[in-house]
Order: C-alpha cells, then structure tokens, then sequence
C-alpha cells in the first residue's frame, strides 16, 4: 500500500512523494477502499501551490474522490458491501492506493461502469447537483450563466441544466472549448479570454454559476434578474494573484454587497464546499451522491472524461489542470 504525499507547496515534481503507508482498521461507519483511480480537481492545484486553506498541514495526502473495490467494512455499515465496485468521496486522503472513508460518503457503482466517468460523479456532479438543486432551485426554462462551463462542474452544471431545459451561457476560453459548449447544448458559448461575457449577454439572467471569482463574481451579480441567484463555488483568478498587496486588490475586487441590496431586489448568493458538506453534513452528500450515481446510470447525465494518466505521470496531469488545458475530468490510474 502505498500514498503520494503532498509535502511542499510549488511545482509538481518537487511537491510530491510516493511513500509506503499502513492503514488502520476502517471505524463502525467506515469502509476501506482498494483504490482503481484517483481524481483531479482545482482545489488540488490550489493546495498544492499552498492556496487551499482547508489543506491539512503538510506533509499530507490530499484527494477527494476514488473509484474502486470495498475490501473491508465497519459493523455498523448497510448501503454497501464487500467487493462492491464503488465511487466514494474523501475528505482528504484520496492519492493512495486504499482509502478509509465514510460510508455514507461511498456509493455502489455498475460492474461496467468508466473509470473515468466514475470519477467526476464524486467531487463535480455532485457539486453540480448540489448548487442546482439544493443551494438553488433551478427551474424550467430559467436563464443561466455558467463560468468555466467546460471544466468537470461546469460539464455537469450544463448537463444539469439541460435537464431543466434553461437558456444557457457559458464561458470558456479557447476555440476547442467553445466547440465543446456547443455540443454539449450551451445556447450562447462567450470566449473570456476575447469577450467581456457582461457585454455579450444582452439579457438579465435567473441564475449565475460563478467559480471564477474577482471581477467575474461582481459582473455577474450585476447581470442577475429580480429574483435571481448566484451560486458560488470557487475563486480560480486567485491563481493570478502573486503578492500581498495583488492579494487585497483581488479580494476588493469581488465587491462589497449588504443584505438589504439582496432583499429589495430578492435575490439571493450561495456558497457551495462540497468538503463541508461531506464533513457535517453526510446525510446531504449521500443524498446527492445516490441522485447522481442514478442519473449516469440512467443515462441522462454523462461526464466527460478529459485524460487518464499513469500514477508516474501525476505532475503532468497537473500542470494541465493549473494551465487550464484539460476538459471535463481527468483522474489518476494506479
């Protein structure tokens, strides 16, 4: 058995250690995972560059979603078995070949089912689904505007919002992922990188998607309807942010908002960690869990999978992620 361990903040190759690890018994309500794969997600990135706040001290092995098989299970366990193949959630821990989790956090899968596709269930879907159904409520034929709609959530947020039939924006930026957009069903793809999506949408919207953060987070607010909602789920300028004083200007950025602006024009904002929920609230994260898992096997959701490296080339996966080369998920095969 073995991890990779995070065990200093900067470029891949000297962040990361493979080291040999021995697992405790799994507790009452756990379950212990021999892990397939591991998935990528941004805040990856930013623990790695020492931006996640919620990172545990280093050395520490990060991670929040795995595909695999249940070896081991605590007494007090009932939604799952040993040799069931599954998707789980993590807290933490998941770039290693066995994981000890929750088991509501776990989450029976088919036999058959992509690796890959597996993967983005856990930690992207199951954020997706969350802010559309639980911190909001989207509703049929809303207008909706999607930051950083190619990546893994705001795949999902699409392929979600689809299912509602909105009006959907988009943003992206490049070519490739414009083309993307528009085969996934976005009704207005927008290049950030050569458009100001706050000039190209005409019309208020119902509800923002915002990962973005900074000067994005502000002009979307502005775009929002009476009635509407922004749902936050992420800050992925801050990576532009270098020193002390860039760190203030980008925090002034976002702008400053009182409760009174949001009850007169009834609007509401949202924030959404799915890393708190999974950890205070495991009831909600089994929930959405168990709505997703039911969707992909239904095929009315069906995640992108953008890469699946080898463990040796984890560093490489990485640097893609941070440089915004990827689309959809891509996750780690041991």
């Amino acid at each position: 058995m073995e991890a990779v361990y995070l065990v200093k903040n900067g470029k891949p190759e000297v962040a990361f250690e493979r080291k040999k690890i021995e697992l405790k018994e799994p507790g009452n309500d756990e379950v212990t995972i021999e892990v397939e794969a591991f998935g990528l997600n941004f805040a990856d990135v930013l623990a790695r560059l020492g931006l996640y706040r919620d990172c545990p001290p280093l050395p520490t092995v990060i991670g929040y979603e795995v595909v695999g098989r249940i070896v081991k299970i605590g007494k007090d366990v009932k939604n799952v078995f040993e040799s069931d193949r599954v998707v789980g959630f993590t807290i933490f821990g998941g770039y290693a070949t066995h994981v000890i989790t929750n088991a509501k956090a776990v989450v029976k899968i088919e036999q058959d089912y992509s690796t890959g596709k597996a993967l983005a269930l856990a930690v992207q879907y199951c954020t997706a689904f969350y802010a559309v159904n639980i911190a909001t409520n989207v509703l049929k034929n809303d207008r909706v505007l999607i930051q950083a709609a190619a990546g893994g959530v705001g795949t999902a947020l699409v392929q979600l919002c689809k299912l509602k039939e909105c009006k959907i924006y988009g943003t992206a930026g490049s070519q490739q992922k414009l083309d993307y957009l528009t085969n996934l069903g976005v009704d207005v793809p927008i290049n950030y990188n050569t458009h100001d999506f706050s000039t190209v949408i005409k019309e208020k919207v119902d509800v923002v998607f915002d990962s973005i953060g900074g000067k994005a987070f502000k002009k979307g607010i502005k775009l929002l309807d009476y009635g509407g909602r922004m749902v936050a789920f992420g800050a992925a300028s801050q990576l532009e942010v270098g020193n002390f004083f860039s760190k203030i200007k980008f925090g002034l950025s976002f702008g400053f908002y009182h409760p009174v602006q949001f009850i007169m024009n009834s609007r509401t904002l949202a924030g959404v960690n799915m890393l708190k929920i999974g950890r205070f609230q495991p009831d909600i994260l089994q929930y959405c869990m168990q709505n997703v898992v039911a969707l992909a096997h239904e095929g009315k959701i069906d995640p992108h999978v953008g890469g699946m490296y080898p463990i040796e080339k984890l560093g490489e996966a990485h640097l893609a992620l941070e440089n915004r080369k990827t689309i959809g998920k891509i996750g780690i095969v041991w």
